[in-house]
């Protein structure tokens, strides 16, 4: 099981910009698959992106392509969500999540068994 610490949420403007950091303390990221996912209040949880451990499959939501952008940084065993663009509807407690297998084209939940405690994404003038 991995530890994930996921950071980097705060308050930020419409049209304005944040990034999402994802690490394992003491495990290597660069062998997983890792996904964000997000969920905000009454609502669902929703796959927001991933990309696989070999950073060669990498996939977005409808509602975030053009706005994210996921990444792996190998020497730093780091992920990263790149935020630009923000809406008040991307507000949610934003999540990452790891998986041996995970992310091989779609953001698929059950792909993942291990998740991070979440960092709150709040969009708002």
């Amino acid at each position: 099981q991995l530890r994930l610490v996921d950071s980097g949420g705060h308050q930020v403007q419409p049209g304005g910009s944040l990034r999402l950091s994802c690490k394992a303390p003491g495990f290597t990221l660069n062998h997983w698959g890792v996904g964000w996912f997000r969920q905000a209040p009454g609502k669902e949880r929703e796959g927001v992106s991933c990309i696989s451990h070999s950073g060669e499959l990498i996939d977005y939501a409808d509602s975030v392509k053009g706005r994210f952008t996921i990444s792996r940084d190998r020497p730093t065993n780091t992920v990263y969500l790149q935020m630009n663009n923000v809406k008040p509807e991307d507000t949610a407690l934003y999540y990452c999540a790891a998986g041996p297998y995970a992310c091989q084209g779609r953001v698929v939940a059950d792909e993942y068994n291990n998740w991070g405690q979440g960092t709150q994404v709040t969009v708002s003038s």
